[in-house]
């Protein structure tokens, strides 16, 4: 059994925010949900590591991105004592663990399979990368020495993931605590106990988020590597439904209550079906009509919050990804400023992406028109598409 534990517990300060760095926004997902996607694929378990006033605020964007099982322990006073806390929640049957800096946000699965493979086979791994800067001594942070600096082919820039033997690594922590020695990493504590630490290959491009300049080299690699022509799409959708009796009013996936609903095949949710409309056109694949024909018994009555499901898997099966989208619902009653935040919650959860990458905003047509004559309700949506050609570049 293998379990990962992922450390959350810097304040951001040096970021120049007040908001916890594994909160920050990489290409449209928090940088700790892609941490936690990446190890999960490899763990049994993940324990999260965090300030006991971010761990909420943490567990709340990670259930919004479908991670579930995860484990929470509180930060410590540095980060050897952070990762001794993670240490405490490991099961019994644990026999490797990974520690992983969510700092690190662009971890890619390759890394973490080189750091775990070669965990298993020689008890203690770590990824690293050779440095590539001419390394100069100084003694006052402001001038260097005359003699030669050190030479650089014998030093490699330490990252994480970094994998262990869990029994090991229990040891090397109790250890160094034996010994009052706080180390940088753990395997600084592993080579403590004369056990050689096996380097594995990172990556240049698993850099740790910092200061402000690393997050904007971040979002350029991330951009780099995720739309490598610059392929992004526009989608403009639009759709509308009269109102009637005994039918439900049903916007943006969420029920409303009022005297009229939408009539039409499915639950008639004009604010998706334009949304979807919208999506379809970016990526060429056609409209709803093609793909849900209203000739279909199969949709019949169908909620359309399963419809947007299909969408976004059939945009991802042809490699786009959704950036943000912008929906206006025209309707002179009822009013549905209260209803809005539900709204945008349900289609972003719909569609994996961060609240704040979906708008929702509704209007009147001062009385004009079918809108403004209450038979009818009408839709437009704007989107956003990425293409994303590979899922990772070559390393």
């Amino acid at each position: 059994m293998t379990y990962a534990i992922l450390l959350a517990g810097g304040n951001g300060e040096r970021m120049g925010g007040s908001v916890s760095k594994a909160l920050l926004s990489l290409g449209g997902l928090p940088a700790v949900v892609r941490c936690a996607r990446v190890l999960s694929s490899f763990a049994d378990g993940v324990i999260l590591v965090t300030r006991p006033q971010d761990t909420e605020v943490i567990h709340k964007t990670l259930l919004e991105h479908g991670l579930r099982d995860v484990l929470y322990a509180p930060a410590g006073e540095d980060r050897q004592a952070s990762v001794r806390n993670g240490l405490t929640l490991l099961p019994s049957a644990c026999e490797t663990v990974l520690i992983h800096d969510c700092a690190r946000a662009l971890v890619t699965e390759s890394i973490v399979k080189r750091v775990l493979d070669a965990a298993l086979h020689h008890d203690a791994a770590i990824a690293s990368f050779p440095v590539t800067d001419t390394l100069k001594e100084t003694e006052d942070g402001k001038t260097i020495r005359l003699d030669a600096g050190p030479d650089r082919s014998k030093y490699r820039a330490a990252q994480t993931p970094q994998g262990f033997s869990t029994k090991l690594l229990q040891r090397a922590h109790d250890n160094a605590e034996a010994l009052g020695i706080r180390g940088t990493d753990d395997a600084e504590l592993v080579a403590l106990l004369g056990v050689p630490v096996q380097l594995v290959t990172g990556s240049r491009e698993n850099i740790k988020l910092t200061v402000p300049e690393d997050l904007r080299m971040a979002r350029g690699i991330l951009y780099a590597r995720e739309a490598p022509f610059n392929a992004i799409r526009v989608g403009h959708g639009y759709d509308v439904h009269r109102l009637v009796k005994e039918r439900p009013l049903i916007l943006g996936g969420v029920t409303i209550p009022h005297p009229f609903g939408l009539f039409g095949h499915s639950d008639a949710d004009a604010a998706l079906h334009a949304l979807m409309d919208a999506m379809l056109g970016a990526a060429g694949l056609g409209d709803i009509g093609l793909h849900f024909p209203d000739s279909d018994t199969a949709y019949e009555g169908i909620s359309s919050s399963k419809l947007l499901s299909t969408v976004k898997r059939l945009l991802g099966e042809q490699g786009w990804k959704l950036l943000n989208a912008d929906i206006t619902i025209v309707a002179e009653q009822p009013k549905l400023a209260p209803y809005i935040p539900e709204m945008r919650r349900n289609i972003s959860n719909l569609l994996s992406v961060l609240y704040y990458d979906v708008n929702v905003k509704a209007t009147t047509t001062e009385t004009l028109g079918f809108e403004g004559a209450c038979e009818g309700i009408s839709a437009t949506a704007v989107c956003t598409l990425m293409y994303l050609k590979e899922k990772e570049v070559t390393e």
